[in-house]
């Protein structure tokens, strides 16, 4: 046991020599919301920010105070919406509490088993096998080769219509693999991302909930994802989104089935955050999914954070959804 202490002290000691020299070219992104940009996006209605009590129980206190995209929590964190003609959504007071991922949400708990330059070749070194995916009359969009993944949205309109705080694609430093990644957005097509603000929308440094299609901020960093195990380098060094876009472009991998049973789990026919989102519509007596223009000003909204949350999943509630829920629950 001393051998091993000291061994491990060295290490410890070493390893903190090395990250001393290693400056990272961006700072962390803050969780607090940043200045709001000066935006000509009108409100169709805009709620208050509810006013925190001034007692608190010990438990939420140390409760953390925003979505976690693999938690079980039904609650989201307070924040207000900015987007006009977006699906009808409501702010809520409670703080969320972020729960433990289980076994097969988390995407990698050990270092990397390949030395660092195999990885990175490794993503870019793959051939498209994939057929190019159909979308249906409803929307739905299917995949020949995983005929159970079914998403609603794809990676380029959940690019351009606001996803990420406009960071996704930001030049990021791997703690794990001691490296920075950028410029890796320009493997997407070029029409995904033609006529695009890529400054804006891609790669800000600094998270910008106007950006976000439903005008507000939800999730964590990658930097947070990484340090929590969610991160599988050996295929998408930036996680689930990366992974969509590479998959949609007819990539195919070994981590495909863990990915898809992540996203069955959150916005799948059963998953955690479709079935809240469509629970809140019919709890506020609501049967549409888009406000009637001019009507309802002062009628109840539902969750901006939940909305946002499910389109970073390639998810958006659908009326022929919501409709089905209405009548018989599912």
């Amino acid at each position: 046991m001393a051998d091993f202490a000291a061994r491990r002290r060295e290490n410890i000691e070493n390893n903190a020599l090395l990250l001393k020299d290693i400056k990272p070219i961006i700072s962390k992104t803050e969780n607090s919301l940043p200045k709001a940009k000066s935006s000509n996006k009108n409100n169709k209605r805009k709620a208050e920010t509810p006013r925190a009590p001034t007692r608190q129980s010990r438990r939420i206190a140390e409760a953390v105070s925003k979505p976690v995209y693999d938690d079980d929590n039904d609650d989201e964190v307070s924040v207000s919406s900015s987007r006009r003609g977006a699906p009808r959504v409501k702010q809520a007071s409670k703080p969320q509490q972020a729960l433990a991922a289980s076994d097969s949400e988390i995407e990698s708990s050990k270092e990397p088993s390949k030395d660092i330059e195999a990885i990175i070749a490794g993503w870019t070194a793959w051939e498209a096998e994939g057929e190019d995916p159909v979308r249906d009359d409803n929307g739905t969009i299917r995949f020949a080769s995983h005929p159970d993944f079914r998403p609603n949205k794809s990676p380029e309109e959940i690019i351009r219509e606001g996803s990420f705080g406009g960071s996704y694609w930001r030049p990021l430093r791997s703690k794990r693999l001691g490296i920075t990644v950028q410029d890796d957005w320009k493997e997407l097509p070029s029409s995904w991302t033609a006529g695009l603000d890529v400054d804006a929308y891609l790669i800000n440094t600094t998270y910008d909930p106007e950006i976000n299609k439903y005008g507000v901020q939800c999730g964590q960093s990658i930097e947070e994802w990484e340090a929590a195990g969610w991160i599988a380098h050996e295929y998408d060094v930036r996680g689930w989104f990366q992974w969509y876009c590479r998959f949609w472009m007819g990539r195919r991998c070994a981590d495909d089935e863990r990915q898809i049973s992540r996203w069955k789990k959150c916005v799948g026919e059963t998953g955690r955050w479709r079935r809240i989102l469509l629970k809140k519509y019919v709890a506020l007596g609501i049967r549409s999914v888009f406000a009637d223009d001019g009507e309802d000003e002062d009628g109840p909204d539902v969750s901006p954070v939940v909305h946002q949350t499910c389109h970073h999943w390639a998810y958006e509630v659908r009326q022929d959804a919501l409709d089905r829920f209405w009548a018989d629950g599912k």
